[in-house]
């Protein structure tokens, strides 16, 4: 009840007495302990002099309004100075919190030291201030001052991968919308750490965030939680459904389901010198967090014949080995190291049996990739498990990929010469929201529309005008 009580009286409470924050009254339900009392009368000490008002409706919920006037940045066209500021602490690689998270995310998470030091080197480099300041003036200028957020915007975080949390928690300050995090499971670590950041530039702007940590199953927390104005959920598809399901017709709820990215080599990129170096780059893009994010590829797609589909997945499987050395495989729990050697197990029967399928596995199983002899989806078990597929060039991207469409994010893509472009439209067309060449796609740009979604623009409140 204690982690409940945070929930309601902290979740917008807290965030609204912030000059800033809120845009107008907010009622919240009654605590069910006594301690309603005490918590109103500890904010209006501290709100003493101010204009916001604290008291109590007439069926007994505490009310704090922030007269509209006061609200934070009102009237401005322009990024908070401190959450542009905050990116470029995070992309130090000497600031206390690269430090951070590059000494407690290994423990946390399983990843290796070096997998984190070079998945934030690189995926955090594209995400500087002036990055922000950029797309807030591309997805949030209306006329000489920005559209606003909700009054409250929740979001549920999922994965380990810290850079998705990082965005969710400073992307709705930036709309002047005050979030209330639910920590992801399997990384405690970078939410707390955002907030902690945010606080330390600004101490007013970080009483905008409150970040909480609780099991899914509360069912009396999540409903707190999902009770926002807007919900920015992360997770599987089956959790994005149970969110959608407890989602009121007049709240806003932003979806990033399950995706999965692959590679798509032309023919100039399954031979000689083109192949070596797309082999390399489509073997960091796995190697990176361990093939744990909706950004590293799954499979890879050779305009060749089943001697060049063969060729690269030779290439590969030698650049996954290479590269193991530099960036070791972090820890595998034992449903996902069972999963992986069932997987190759499969493909080495289906070989045995005479199938055109050919197994490349490290002795440690430490990465493996398979030479399918189609282009039928398989299941993948993640951990640097690849398949490589013949792409049948003349049916188009459409045609071949049309089952990964639903779930597409990025496409590592070389190889078609002049053709090229072409085909980044076609995948784009069906669905992929990134686009790149081999070894580019963990570090997007910060404004990358994940999912189709503006990373900022996705938050403004509907029908809200700029303020």
């Amino acid at each position: 009840m204690q982690l409940m009580r945070r929930l309601l009286l902290l979740g917008t409470p807290a965030a609204a007495i912030v000059a800033g924050c809120a845009t107008g009254p907010v009622d919240r339900p009654p605590a069910e302990h006594p301690t309603l009392t005490s918590e109103q009368r500890r904010l209006k000490d501290a709100l003493r002099g101010t204009p916001v008002v604290v008291d109590t409706t007439s069926d007994g919920r505490m009310r704090v309004e922030v007269p509209l006037q006061f609200s934070f940045d009102t009237g401005r066209g322009a990024v908070k100075p401190a959450l542009a500021a905050v990116l470029d602490r995070w992309r130090d690689p000497d600031g206390p919190e690269r430090r951070e998270l590059e000494r407690e995310l290994p423990e946390a998470t399983g990843f290796s030291p070096a997998n984190v030091r070079e998945g934030l080197s690189r995926g955090l480099a594209p995400w500087s201030g002036d990055a922000l300041r950029a797309a807030a003036q591309r997805e949030l200028a209306r006329g000489g001052a920005f559209a606003r957020g909700h009054d409250v915007t929740s979001v549920l975080l999922a994965g380990a991968i810290p850079m998705p949390a990082l965005l969710s928690v400073v992307a709705p300050l930036a709309l002047r919308s005050p979030a209330l995090v639910k920590t992801a499971a399997h990384d405690p670590i970078t939410a707390p750490l955002v907030a902690r950041s945010i606080a330390a530039v600004d101490r007013q702007l970080g009483r905008c965030v409150e970040v909480v940590g609780f099991a899914s199953t509360d069912a009396a927390c999540m409903e707190t939680l999902l009770g926002a104005d807007c919900v920015l959920a992360t997770g599987s598809d089956d959790t994005i459904a149970a969110v959608a399901a407890r989602i009121g017709p007049h709240q806003t709820l932003l979806r990033h389901g399950h995706r999965l990215s692959i590679a798509l080599l032309g023919p100039a990129a399954c031979e000689g010198d083109e192949l070596a170096a797309a082999a390399r780059g489509v073997a960091l893009d796995t190697a990176l967090w361990d093939q744990q994010g909706c950004l590293s590829p799954i499979a890879v797609y050779a305009s060749s014949d089943t001697i060049g589909c063969r060729r690269v997945g030779t290439a590969l499987a030698r650049a996954l080995d290479e590269i193991g050395r530099a960036l070791p495989r972090g820890a595998v729990d034992a449903d996902a190291a069972a999963l992986f050697a069932h997987e190759r197990a499969g493909a080495e029967l289906r070989a045995a049996a005479g199938q055109r399928v050919v197994v490349h596995a490290a002795r440690d199983a430490s990465w493996a990739v398979i030479c399918e002899p189609d282009a039928a989806p398989r299941p993948v078990p993640l951990g640097r498990f690849v398949r490589v597929h013949p792409f049948p060039a003349p049916e188009g991207p459409g045609a071949a990929l049309g089952p990964l469409a639903r779930h597409l994010a990025g496409v590592a893509l070389a190889g078609f010469g002049g053709a090229q472009p072409g085909v980044e439209a076609e995948l784009r067309a069906i669905g992929a929201s990134w686009v790149c060449a081999p070894g580019e796609l963990q570090p997007p740009p910060l404004d990358w529309p994940r999912d189709g979604l503006p990373a900022l623009g996705s938050l403004v409140r509907p029908g809200a005008e700029a303020r």
